[in-house]
């Protein structure tokens, strides 16, 4: 049974720093490409990175290039979101994704605000 669950949300000011987790199972980790999206209230559900799983090559949004950092660790089986500099248009619930299992875990608030 494939598993993905994030962890590590949360209210931060602006400025601040938080690390997303996403716990992978049920599959074998290191042979899949995983990717972090967001979405924001009113809004359309975007991808924010993506990390390969052969190279740890790493792709980011033009909006959080410099702030975020996508990093994995197959031998815990997860993957991880360092965000810097959080600014309140950061605010969203927070997924992450194994895009060809086609699977979401259930995602996580991250609030950026004074």
């Amino acid at each position: 049974q494939v598993r993905l669950v994030e962890s590590g949300g949360g209210l931060v000011q602006p400025g601040g720093s938080l690390r997303l987790s996403c716990a992978a199972s049920g599959f074998t980790f290191s042979n899949y490409a995983m990717s972090w999206y967001r979405q924001a209230p009113g809004k359309e559900r975007e991808l924010v990175a993506r990390i390969s799983n052969r190279d740890f090559s790493t792709n980011y949004a033009d909006s959080v290039k410099g702030r975020f950092t996508i990093s994995r660790d197959n031998a815990k089986n997860t993957m991880y979101l360092q965000m810097s500099s959080l600014k309140p248009e950061d605010t969203a619930v927070y997924y992450c994704h194994a895009p060809t299992l086609r699977f979401w875990g259930q995602g996580t608030q991250v609030s950026v605000s004074s």
